[in-house]
């Protein structure tokens, strides 16, 4: 009798390890700003521009993956627990996005060296209250 539900719960425990990220809960991975040094302000602009595109493209495809595995996991613990074997879990998504989030970080870096003042947008953290400008 407690054999099986030792089995459960380590399916369980997988199931819930393997779902995807959403993708702020992806911290950036280390790039190096030396390879920027070389560019110009407006390539700095132009490059943040380009990689923040590419970002946003993969951060809606991590969400997509992250609900996708959120629901399926919901569905397997309370109806059917052979659907958490259809959970994805993260992929190439999670390290692509994870790299061009370093990448931001290394453009700023850049160009706070260079004095360009360029403006490099944060998301807004949740609970986060502009009137106030405290976290809830």
């Amino acid at each position: 009798m407690l054999l099986p539900k030792i089995v459960a719960a380590a399916c369980m425990a997988a199931a819930l390890a393997a779902c995807a990220k959403s993708a702020d809960q992806i911290a950036a991975s280390y790039v190096s700003p030396i390879p920027y040094e070389v560019y110009s302000c407006a390539k700095i602009a132009a490059e943040a521009q380009r990689v923040t595109a590419r970002a946003g493209e993969i951060a809606g495809v991590q969400n997509q993956k992250a609900s996708a595995d959120a629901g399926v996991v919901a569905i397997g613990l309370i109806v059917f627990w052979p659907a958490l074997f259809l959970v994805h879990g993260n992929d190439e998504q999670t390290g692509e996005l994870a790299r061009l989030k370093g990448e931001l970080e290394a453009l700023e870096q850049a160009s706070i060296q260079k004095n360009c003042g360029i403006q490099f947008q944060r998301p807004v953290p949740p609970g986060w209250d502009p009137w106030t400008q405290a976290s809830r």
